[in-house]
């Protein structure tokens, strides 16, 4: 019984260690099978297109290669990974074409990296675009490219259209016109030439001549192309070529002479970038040369990579020594991470191909017979959206390009390059990079380091020169019958020579000998065989600089906007303007009311008006303490006239006792002396001086009487006066100072003129022969001068101006028109107007000064008045008018003032000198009988005229002042004289 339950439990242990087992077992099998799960990755396969036969594409193989190896060494969790299937171009476009094919069709992978080259691209772009599948190239910078305008292809390099603004400021910073562009005859070579053109279109530079070399083109066709550029008179260009085309350029321009001093030279950055490639001889050969170039920053990152890079390029390649690695490389760097980030992005899918119907054989570059890519669009959307730091800086494919940065300045020097600054978007040129530097775009010279150009120079060439083959400018020169003093051309038929000589032709000579370089030239009369004119003086002759017929036309040659347009004036030499000439009169006045013109009627009223009321001040201010300014009213008017009218000779002989009156004399005898002094002068002007005046002063005058004028024929000024409104019948041409002297004595009336229109240098040749006769005035219509001609473009041009200038600035032009144009002793131009009346214009200041010191003045002595008579005033009858009291206040002031200290000293003097006679006694009789008068008791009567209430509490002296304002006339009645 008991050894039965014991084997049950020896089974049950047997069972559970199996199940324990078991389930251990399965777990294991299952986290094995997981890892594997999660270690499993989705090839995706990616064709790279390069020429492996040469180091060049060697270098972008093992850069690719090693962004993979980076890339998922440092994501190795990610799902997808990119598997290289390479094929070699051998720099042949058909057989680019054919790899890129096969790729697609066969192999049918999701993108390709590459080609090189831009006419490689050309092709593969159409193919990945059928097929929806990315296209990646680091080395096709042709802007022809963007042409196609696939959504397919990106370039992962910088455009060629982003270096232009960097050569066009380099242009506009030493000031060059035009530029020479030597390109490679192919899609990378011309895509670039429209951008460069209108970039240099922009800072008013062009491109004078586009010299195209063929990319198998022999020694000897460089040759003769290049000694074709020689015989141009621009000396810099432009070079846009691949290293070795560019290398053989070089050479031979060295060997013909145009590496020598004079000339400048400008790579873009298809030399420069690949300067790894150019064997140390052949740069000596670009020495002076300036080149742009990529900038790239050095970071850790890249300094590390570049040791990496080294030592397995040299593992993979040991037959390859001293290779460089350059910003293409870098390019092909990024290009590869950026697609494996794609990728990644898109997600873990089934990359293929949907296969197309197709009747075709089984070739393997049947056309029809490959897929579309399914994952195409959402690689593109991928690749668009992808940004990070890459080895070359900041990557983002904007619009399927690289976006452009900054470049480098370099110069060649020896057998490498010095950098000599930097070109950014933002701020143009600088010496030093600044990334937070807010100055403004420069494009001068100065923010460079010094350059040595060609030659061993450092001084900057000018950019052009005369050819040295023996050619001379052919030189045209006006012929005219008149004002020989500006262009005189003489033939001697005995010894069949021709001399041009003239003012203008001294000013050219001048200029030519104040130009750094001797200019050979020849002057071509521009006549007929019997020595007239060929053509219209001013339109034919400049169009024949236009043709192309000859290298410059001086003379009297007016400068104006629609010439401009076809040829290029230097700046101008002579004053600018048309004018108008008319006779001149004697204008002296002979009428006996001459004496009234120095002044303006205005002034004439202004003055009157003062003098009436400087009197009446006077007056106001001394009638009460002054016995000149008292007696019966013509008296008192008549002194105050006297008085004020007497100032103007200061022959006044009243005394003037108030310290206010006083005030407003010595005030108004200031104004009078002025004015008396104004007076004077202007009135000797008009009896002495000889007033010469214009007959006629406007214009309108001319036409509204239909009188004729004068103008040179062919002038522009014929246009002028027709759109004045002239008619053909009222204008007059003249050709010498002679006929134009004649028309002006015939008058308008027997077939002659009122007036000349010219530009100001003819005008003023006429006044220095005629000057007594007739003058200049307005209207001057505006004109730019005389200025020599030069075809469109030229340089020469802007160097003649800048020698016009310093000959203006020295007194060389004066020399000159010394000898030409002959002068009289004429009076002054500006004497020739009639000198202007005084107006009030010119016074009002002195006049309100007087006035605001008069009326100051009067306010004075009111205040001090209603302030003497304060408490009669309050003691007036409250019902009285207004007019009332002011009579009775008038009479107060009508009052001598007794108290003054002249009465005082007066009385006194009499009292103290003199024996008093009867006449005196009399007065003071009557002084104490009037007092005695208005001592007695006021009556009802007498306090109801005096205004006062007969109720009203009234103090004896109050009473006493009525009483004596209102017994005035009584007091005048018994002593008239007493006033």
């Amino acid at each position: 019984m008991n050894c039965k339950p014991r084997r049950i439990s020896t089974m049950a242990k047997n069972a559970s260690f199996s199940s324990v087992f078991s389930l251990f077992f399965m777990f294991l099998v299952l986290g094995k099978f997981s890892a594997m799960a999660e270690n499993t990755t989705i090839p995706v396969n990616v064709g790279v297109v390069i020429d492996s036969d040469t180091w060049y594409g060697k270098m972008g193989l093992s850069c690719i290669s090693m962004a993979l190896s980076d890339f998922y060494a440092s994501h190795s969790n990610y799902k997808t990974r990119l598997v290289l299937h390479e094929r070699n171009s051998t720099s042949d476009v058909v057989v680019t074409a054919s790899a890129a094919l096969d790729l697609i069709k066969n192999v049918e992978v999701q993108a390709i990296i590459g080609p090189e080259t831009s006419m490689q691209a050309n092709f593969v772009i159409s193919l990945g675009n059928k097929a929806q599948v990315p296209i990646i190239s680091y080395s096709a910078t042709s802007p022809s490219l963007t042409s196609i305008r696939s959504s397919y292809f990106f370039r992962a390099a910088q455009n060629d259209s982003s270096q232009v603004k960097a050569m066009s400021a380099i242009i506009q910073a030493f000031g060059w016109r035009e530029v020479v562009a030597i390109y490679v005859d192919n899609e990378f070579g011309e895509g670039v030439i429209p951008s460069l053109s209108d970039a240099l279109q922009e800072v008013d530079a062009r491109i004078a001549y586009r010299s195209v070399i063929s990319p198998k083109a022999t020694d000897d066709q460089i040759v003769a192309e290049l000694y074709k550029l020689k015989e141009m008179q621009t000396q810099v260009f432009i070079v846009h070529m691949f290293a070795d085309l560019g290398s053989r350029l070089f050479d031979k321009a060295k060997q013909i002479g145009m590496m020598d001093e004079g000339y400048a030279w400008i790579m873009t950055d298809g030399m420069t970038n690949s300067f790894s490639y150019i064997n140390s001889s052949d740069i000596e050969n670009m020495e002076g040369v300036l080149g742009i170039k990529t900038f790239v920053p050095n970071t850790k990152e890249l300094e590390s990579f570049r040791v990496r890079w080294k030592s397995k390029f040299q593992q993979d390649n040991p037959t390859v020594h001293d290779v460089k690695l350059d910003v293409f490389g870098y390019w092909a760097y990024d290009a590869a991470w950026a697609l494996a980030m794609a990728v990644e992005k898109v997600g873990a899918k089934n990359f293929n191909f949907q296969k197309m119907n197709s009747t075709s054989g089984n070739s393997s570059t049947d056309l029809e017979r490959f897929g579309v890519s399914q994952n195409g669009p959402q690689l593109v959307q991928a690749l668009s959206g992808t940004i990070f730091k890459g080895l070359s800086g900041n990557f983002s494919l904007l619009n399927g390009q690289l976006q452009s940065s900054t470049f480098q300045i370099v110069n060649v020097i020896g057998s490498g390059e010095k950098l000599v600054g930097y070109w950014t978007p933002e701020k143009g040129l600088e010496r030093k990079l600044n990334l937070t530097n807010t100055s403004a775009y420069s494009t001068s010279n100065v923010s460079l380091r010094s350059i040595i150009w060609p030659g061993d120079t450092t001084s900057a060439p000018k950019g052009w020169q005369i050819p040295t083959s023996g050619k001379r400018l052919k030189i045209l020169v006006p012929v005219k019958q008149g004002f020989s003093e500006f262009v005189k051309v003489t033939h001697y038929p005995k010894t069949n020579t021709t001399i041009v000589d003239g003012y203008c032709i001294s000013v050219f000579e001048a200029v030519k000998k104040s130009l750094p370089y001797d200019v050979p030239y020849d002057f071509y009369p521009y006549e007929k065989p019997n020595g007239e004119s060929a053509g219209s003086y001013y339109n034919d002759l400049v169009n024949e600089v236009f043709l192309g017929n000859y290298d410059a036309a001086v003379g009297d040659i007016t400068i104006r906007a629609n010439r401009s347009l076809y040829v290029d004036f230097t700046l101008p030499y002579t004053e600018s303007g048309v004018s108008m000439i008319v006779p001149i009169k004697d204008n002296k006045s002979k009428n006996a009311w001459v004496f009234l013109k120095p002044l303006t009627w205005d002034l004439w009223v202004t003055s009157g008006c003062f003098f009436i009321f400087i009197g009446f001040v006077v007056w106001v201010l001394e009638h009460r303490i002054n016995e000149d300014f008292r007696g019966p009213p013509h008296h008192q008017i008549g002194t105050s006239f006297w008085f004020s009218f007497s100032t103007m000779v200061f022959a006044h002989r009243e005394r003037v006792v108030s310290n206010l009156a006083r005030f407003v004399v010595i005030i108004w005898c200031f104004v009078v002396l002025i004015l008396t002094q104004s007076y004077t002068a202007s009135l000797t002007s008009l009896l002495t001086v000889q007033q010469l005046q214009p007959t006629v002063t406007d214009v309108n005058l001319l036409l509204k009487y239909k009188d004729n004028v004068a103008y040179q024929p062919g002038s522009f000024v014929h246009g002028i006066l027709k759109d004045l409104g002239f008619q053909d019948e009222n204008l007059k041409p003249f050709n010498t100072s002679e006929e134009l002297n004649q028309l002006f004595q015939n008058g308008s009336r027997k077939n002659g003129i009122s007036a000349a229109f010219d530009e100001t240098p003819y005008m003023k040749l006429f006044l220095a022969t005629y000057c007594s006769k007739y003058t200049m005035v307005d209207p001057t219509f505006k004109a730019d001068g005389f200025a020599f001609v030069f075809p469109k473009g030229s340089p020469l041009a802007r160097d003649v101006s800048r020698g016009i200038l310093n000959v203006n600035e020295g007194n060389k032009t004066k020399v000159i028109e010394d000898r030409w144009f002959k002068k009289q002793n004429c009076a002054d131009p500006n004497s020739l107007v009639s000198p202007n009346s005084l107006s009030l214009e010119s016074f009002w200041g002195l006049f309100l000064i007087a006035g605001v010191a008069s009326t100051l003045a009067l306010l004075i002595f009111a205040a001090m008045f209603l302030y003497e008579h304060k408490d009669i005033f309050k003691q007036l009858d409250p019902e009285a008018s207004l007019w009332r009291r002011f009579l009775i206040m008038l009479r107060i002031y009508d009052n001598k003032d007794l108290n003054s200290f002249t009465f005082k000293k007066r009385e006194l003097e009499v009292n103290t000198n003199f024996t008093p006679s009867p006449s005196v006694y009399s007065d003071h009789t009557e002084a104490r009988n009037v007092f005695e008068e208005q001592m007695r008791t006021p009556s009802s009567a007498d306090l109801e005229h005096a205004g006062f209430s007969p109720g009203a509490s009234t103090s004896r002296s109050e009473m006493e002042s009525a009483i004596e304002i209102t017994e005035r006339p009584r007091t005048h009645e018994i002593a008239p004289g007493s006033n």
